[in-house]
């Protein structure tokens, strides 16, 4: 049971890394002060949707699943 839980931990970690090294860097967003961008966009509209927002959000599962997963291992040992 705890090499199959050390399994899942060394999998969601990974996880957890190549989806924050998939998301887009945040630098491009101060162009956007000083140029004065637009609100009424498409990706304004539709952030939800957006390919960024559902990486934060499976970054976050993963994330919790970890957590959990290294509570359990800990009240195992």
């Amino acid at each position: 049971m705890q090499n199959i839980l050390m399994g899942l931990e060394v999998i969601l970690g990974l996880a957890i890394i190549v989806t924050i090294f998939m998301q887009p860097s945040k630098a491009d967003a101060l162009s956007g002060l000083i140029q004065g961008g637009s609100k009424d966009t498409f990706f304004s509209k539709n952030k939800s949707r957006t390919k960024e927002v559902m990486l934060v959000r499976i970054t976050w599962i993963f994330t919790g699943l970890f957590a959990i997963n290294t509570t359990i291992l800990h009240f195992i040992k």
